[in-house]
């Protein structure tokens, strides 16, 4: 079981990089779907798609670093780039957070989902933090804990897109109710994962 999540951990941010990518910046560069469920909320079309734009590509670095700072064959072989990776993943996260802030004010299903999205961020980034803080003061194993649920929180958007998807498409509950319902089951699901691995110790 060790062996499939550690190689899960690796192909599938990879697989949903190319999904987020292809889909916002070649199918629909504009963001028009996404605008079309939120046309009335938006004040400054144009500051929207420029912070979603940026909380998109911040995203994406998470994604991508993450996986290289959690793997345990990375870390022993090499801890200079270990630390300079995790430097990144953080600075990451800290950048997106005002750009995710902004962009939950007009999330679809109102101030619900407003609320489920603050709670997000503040939760990605206060993990990414506390994990930060605890290896600054040398504390390897709480630093470790606490990176993972970072982690696994960088996948809230995946998330969001599989509740939406059967509860939207399959269940047939209306959209709006579908996405806040996903909103705050993103962070809760993917915190309840984090605990696994780590109870498992999967990576150490």
């Amino acid at each position: 079981m060790k062996k499939s999540i550690k190689i899960a951990v690796v192909i599938i941010p990879l697989l949903w990089i190319l999904h987020t990518l292809s889909k916002n910046f070649i199918v629909d560069p504009n963001f028009e779907t996404f605008i079309s469920r939120k046309e009335e909320m938006l004040t400054n079309r144009d500051l929207w798609t420029f912070m979603i734009r940026i909380h998109i590509l911040l995203a994406v670095l998470s994604l991508l670093t993450g996986p290289l700072g959690v793997l345990k064959k990375i870390r022993i072989k090499s801890l200079f780039f270990h630390r300079w990776n995790g430097r990144l993943y953080v600075i990451s996260i800290i950048l997106n957070f005002i750009p995710g802030v902004y962009v939950s004010f007009f999330a679809t299903g109102g101030w619900l989902s407003t609320l489920g999205f603050l709670i997000l961020n503040i939760l990605w980034l206060g993990t990414t933090v506390l994990g930060y803080w605890y290896i600054k003061g040398g504390k390897v194993t709480l630093h470790r804990q606490w990176m993972l649920r970072s982690f696994f929180l960088s996948f809230a958007n995946m998330t969001i897109y599989i509740v939406v998807t059967i509860a939207h498409h399959v269940i047939h509950i209306p959209y709006g109710t579908s996405y806040t319902l996903a909103v705050w089951l993103c962070w809760f699901l993917n915190l309840i994962a984090a605990e696994f691995v780590i109870r498992k110790n999967v990576f150490t």
